[in-house]
């Protein structure tokens, strides 16, 4: 006879997974984790499958991977060799994405580094922010929206 472990309340699988009850919650509404069945008294119960799950979701959001993408390698299953290719098309894309995310960076980086080169506090005002004001006054407005590409 095997005994069945018992389901576990959202603040443990929260502790268990290092994930937080927020986003376990946020990660069942997205379909990333099946709702747990819920007790005589309404809680919700987590069992170690959806435990490892989380943890498998963090894991991924941690190398930034986006919904979708956790989603789609969700969705593999291990024991189909087929799903090996959809999951190195799954990482081909990402990193993609993290080598154009990388030369965002850099540029910023770059750009970041000619600003404070604009002053080395000896002046009667500080340039870097007389830069920056410059910069903001003569910025398009379609400009002024994040051209930055996230995918979190």
């Amino acid at each position: 006879m095997s005994a069945i472990k018992p389901l576990r309340l959202i603040g443990k699988a929260a502790a268990l997974s290092g994930v937080s009850a927020a986003n376990i919650r946020f990660y069942e509404v997205q379909g990333l984790l099946a709702a747990g069945p819920r007790s005589a008294n309404g809680y919700r119960g987590y069992a170690d499958g959806d435990i490892h799950q989380l943890r498998f979701i963090r894991l991924c959001r941690a190398m930034d991977m986006s919904l979708d993408e956790v989603r789609t390698l969700l969705n593999l299953d291990l024991a189909e060799k087929a799903d090996c290719a959809a999951a190195n098309a799954a990482l081909e894309s990402h990193i993609a994405h993290v080598g154009e995310r990388l030369a965002e960076l850099q540029a910023l980086q770059d750009d970041l580094v000619k600003l404070r080169a604009c002053c080395d506090g000896s002046g009667p005002q500080c340039r870097i922010m007389q830069a920056l004001h410059d910069r903001a006054a003569h910025l398009p407005r379609e400009e002024a929206k994040s051209r930055a590409h996230r995918h979190v």
